[in-house]
């Protein structure tokens, strides 16, 4: 197979294995957040509904593309490792969704979303080390879910 083919076809894995956490974190939120999520307690801050679809989906191709260009550098040490918390940051993402939103529990996806949150941070050194590009793609998504570790908290705090 051809290199640029192989990279393509990569490249639309990390993109299929992202969206798939996405799926998988939107199945367990789809009815909790028409019924349940509207009658807690939010801070004013609270971002409208609206746009938490067009942030994830930007963020989720960033994050695949971050990946993918880290991919390109797989034989230089620690990529391998990066890598894995990749994935593993994945199922944490989708974890999170299914704590807060499936399972009701906002105090326990608090916990859980400081562990991804960490997790983002080890990639996001690795990634700045490895490919800068990656990097700053890597940084939004940190943000984000830097936003929504504070707002997970507000939440719990607001309804405990």
């Amino acid at each position: 197979m051809k290199t640029n083919k192989r990279s393509a076809l990569v490249l639309v894995g990390f993109l299929i294995a992202s969206f798939s956490a996405a799926a998988i974190g939107g199945y367990a939120t789809g009815e909790s957040v028409r019924t349940w999520y509207p009658l807690l307690n939010k801070p004013s801050w609270n971002p409208p509904s609206w746009l938490f679809g067009p942030v994830w989906t930007l963020l989720y191709i960033m994050m695949s593309i971050a990946a993918w260009r880290v991919w390109k550098l797989r034989d230089q040490p620690g990529v391998k490792f990066v890598l894995g918390l990749f994935f593993a940051q994945l199922v944490l993402n989708a974890l999170w969704s299914i704590l807060f939103f499936g399972l009701h529990r906002p105090g326990c996806a608090l916990i859980e979303i400081i562990i991804l949150w960490n997790s983002l941070a080890l990639i996001q050194r690795a990634f700045w080390r490895l490919d800068r590009l990656a990097g700053w793609l890597w940084i939004p998504y940190l943000a984000w879910v830097s936003f929504a570790t504070f707002l997970n908290a507000t939440i719990w705090w607001l309804n405990r």
